[in-house]
């Protein structure tokens, strides 16, 4: 060490006490951040299952491709599955084949994530299927618990296949680590809906006058909800007085005019927001 300096040539360790800490907290900040830059988080690996048992499991083909060769897991692995029903299960990979993988449940949390309220949303299928597929994602990745198709007056869509969009809605649930599967019912006329039994807020939104309350003003928080969303046409007349004879209130959502998808979204997203 040469004469008048405070540091090893040799390490570069500070021998003054004041410098020594300044220059340990530097080097452990700098260490945790390659450790966090190197080191892969550890994640949930999620995967849907309606039925599972406690004991071994058997994964669907697909789901089993996915957990053997796209995240290349192997026996002893751990992954989680999802029940739909608000189960999820912590499980060890017993027999890791891209088409008949093996699994046994370790541990269940129940009621996972469960949400306070219940929220129905009719909506109209937009003219653009893709459109509408957003809107089941994105509202699943939100929280909703049952979505109905509606057809309309003034429909544009009035043929859609549950199946395709059942496996998005799947998708979405597992993205977003949920355990409780949105429910998908059949396509239904607007006047079927309009004369079921629901408990809870009734609203309908459209744009008919513009001196309808904003959701969040009429809301009451933890109140189960039931919405409707009419097609790109709008509610026709009829259906606005139908729906006021069977108990939905009139509702805006916000001054600017809304595509069917994104009303959709913006009615989630108000509720789910009013009860966080």
């Amino acid at each position: 060490m040469e004469n008048g300096s405070s540091y090893s040539t040799a390490v570069m360790i500070p021998q003054n006490r004041i410098e020594f800490v300044k220059w340990f907290s530097s080097s452990i900040a700098i260490l945790s951040f390659y450790i966090l830059a190197i080191l892969p988080f550890e994640r949930m690996h999620l995967f849907y299952s309606p039925v599972v048992t406690q004991g071994s499991n058997l994964l669907g083909e697909q789901e089993s491709w996915h957990c053997t060769r796209v995240l290349r897991l192997a026996e002893g692995g751990i992954i989680h599955l999802a029940d739909g029903q608000g189960n999820l299960y912590e499980c060890v990979i017993q027999i890791a084949d891209p088409r008949k993988c093996i699994v046994n449940v370790v541990s269940v949390q129940t009621e996972y994530l469960k949400r306070k309220t219940y929220l129905h949303i009719g909506i109209a299928p937009t003219k653009s299927l893709d459109r509408f597929e957003w809107f089941l994602e994105k509202a699943t990745e939100i929280g909703i618990d049952e979505i109905t198709p509606l057809f309309c007056a003034h429909s544009e869509r009035i043929r859609i296949k549950t199946e395709r969009l059942q496996k998005i809605i799947v998708a979405a649930m597992k993205q977003s680590l949920k355990a409780y599967l949105p429910k998908l019912n059949e396509p239904s006329p607007l006047k079927a809906v309009l004369s079921g039994d629901f408990n809870g807020g009734k609203f309908i939104a459209y744009c008919e006058s513009g001196e309808e309350d904003e959701l969040q003003k009429v809301y009451r928080k933890g109140e189960n909800s039931m919405i409707l969303i009419g097609p790109e046409g709008d509610f026709s007349p009829e259906e606005i007085i139908l729906s006021k004879k069977e108990g939905f209130l009139p509702i805006s959502l916000g001054k600017s005019r809304l595509r069917t998808e994104t009303a959709g979204i913006v009615a989630c997203h108000t509720i789910s927001l009013l009860n966080s």
